[in-house]
């Protein structure tokens, strides 16, 4: 069997003006290798949830090897908590990292993706910076 007869028994002609199919035409299914290879690349996705309920789809975004920033500004200090510990969770069984941007702001990135450089915690380099001003008075 030539290729045009594999090519022909894949991808059938068809008269109906409605449907296209083609050789280019991408698989939309759960298939991450098929997703990230259709679209491109990963994606980066802005969440501010405002409910805990809200953490799966927030998961979903990272099982599709997308990064997230997470704003928690918008939910309680209790909530807030239980969403870092979904997602810390979900990070670690993907390999994944989770960095604090700032008060309340989360980067959340698979695998797949590298970040270079570190945000510094203001309020802990205060700390820090006051800490070892009182180490040095005599």
């Amino acid at each position: 069997m030539g290729f045009k007869n594999i090519k022909d028994a894949l991808f059938p002609k068809t008269d109906d003006p409605n449907i296209d199919i083609t050789e280019d035409d991408s698989y939309e299914g759960n298939d991450d290798r098929v997703e990230s290879r259709s679209n491109g690349g990963s994606k980066m996705i802005l969440v501010e949830p405002r409910a805990y309920s809200e953490t799966q789809q927030i998961a979903d975004h990272l099982k599709r090897r997308n990064s997230v920033v997470v704003n928690l500004k918008r939910v309680t200090n209790d909530q807030a908590r239980r969403i870092i510990d979904f997602l810390s969770g979900t990070l670690y069984a993907i390999g994944g990292e989770l960095q604090k941007l700032g008060n309340g702001i989360y980067l959340c990135t698979p695998k797949n993706v590298n970040v270079e450089g570190r945000i510094s915690d203001e309020e802990a380099e205060k700390k820090n910076k006051s800490k070892i001003e009182d180490e040095m008075d005599f």
